[in-house]
């Protein structure tokens, strides 16, 4: 029987775990991999505390920070995926491809996963060109030609981060209005090096080793156009990876787990969740981990005042 189950390896878990072990709770940890959304960025800017680390050394400092702490309390399982929760009394039954488990509390920091394209040459640039954060990647493209693909407010931030850095930024959104709130959309069709395009449904990615241009069609004309870019910045929605938990918890209609803001916890008593499965307002690597710390601050509570 363990204090409390962890399930996910980003930042909100691996900060929860560290934690855990430091305030001698039995914890038992549970990932697919350390390859959070982060893990494919060539360079992370914004990690508070460090100036400048890759995707992949970001992954393997939170791997080893983990288990410098682990110890005698936190016991890593990698390579499972949990299937299902599901509770009995107070006790939780966790369900992997691999085992089960039983627990006293949850902690789900599982993360999300990019919405992506899917068109011809979406595949063979994905991180060679293609990405999905611009507040990581977005020096990579510096002075260069980029487009940003959707119409929400998500799509418009990066925009705006990106006009910091980039000669130009072209916005495609599919529809004939953009979903972002109208006082965003207003603070960027002014600047001079942005472009907003409506009714562009984009058709293909064309480069040689990266991107050099996309095309799409104007679904006014009923025209294929292309336009040269360097950089593509996805922004058409995440997917929340919170399926296994659909029996147990409520989800909100984009599949996210609703939280206290305060707690982190979850409307079922004993489930706390933290991190871009949860309905956060903002989803960026350090509000995850502090999210993750502020769950587990609430769990270690909970514990011990039965």
């Amino acid at each position: 029987m363990y204090d409390l189950t962890i399930i996910g390896g980003g930042p909100a878990g691996v900060a929860a775990g560290v934690y855990a072990s430091r305030k001698r709770l039995k914890t038992l940890f549970i990932t697919r991999d350390w390859n959070s959304q982060s893990a494919v960025s060539e360079a992370i800017e914004n990690w508070i505390g460090t100036v400048k680390i890759s995707g992949p050394d970001f992954s393997k400092a939170l791997e080893n920070h983990l288990r410098a702490y682990a110890g005698d309390m936190v016991d890593i399982k990698i390579g499972e995926t949990c299937t299902k929760i599901s509770k009995s009394d107070s006790v939780f039954d966790i369900v992997t491809d691999k085992g089960s488990y039983k627990t006293k509390t949850v902690l789900i920091t599982t993360g999300s996963h990019r919405r992506k394209l899917e068109i011809p040459g979406a595949d063979k640039f994905e991180h060679r060109g293609i990405t999905y954060c611009a507040s990581c990647d977005g020096p990579v493209f510096a002075d260069q030609d980029v487009a940003v693909i959707g119409g929400g407010n998500a799509a418009f931030e990066s925009a705006a981060q990106l006009l910091a850095y980039c000669k130009s930024v072209t916005l495609l959104n599919r529809s004939d209005e953009f979903k972002a709130d109208p006082i965003t959309v207003s603070r960027l069709v002014s600047n001079p090096k942005f472009k907003a395009l409506k009714n562009s449904q984009i058709s293909e990615i064309k480069g040689d080793k990266f991107v050099k241009s996309l095309t799409y069609l104007d679904k006014i004309s009923g025209e294929t156009k292309e336009i040269p870019v360097s950089g593509i910045f996805v922004e058409i929605g995440s997917i929340p990876s919170t399926e296994f938990a659909k029996d147990l918890i409520p989800l909100d209609p984009f599949g996210r787990i609703a939280v206290d803001p305060r707690t982190q916890a979850t409307s079922v008593l004993g489930i706390w969740s933290a991190g871009d499965s949860t309905d956060g307002l903002y989803h960026q690597n350090n509000i995850s981990a502090g999210d993750g710390i502020k769950a587990l601050e609430d769990i270690y509570v909970h514990l011990h005042t039965k």
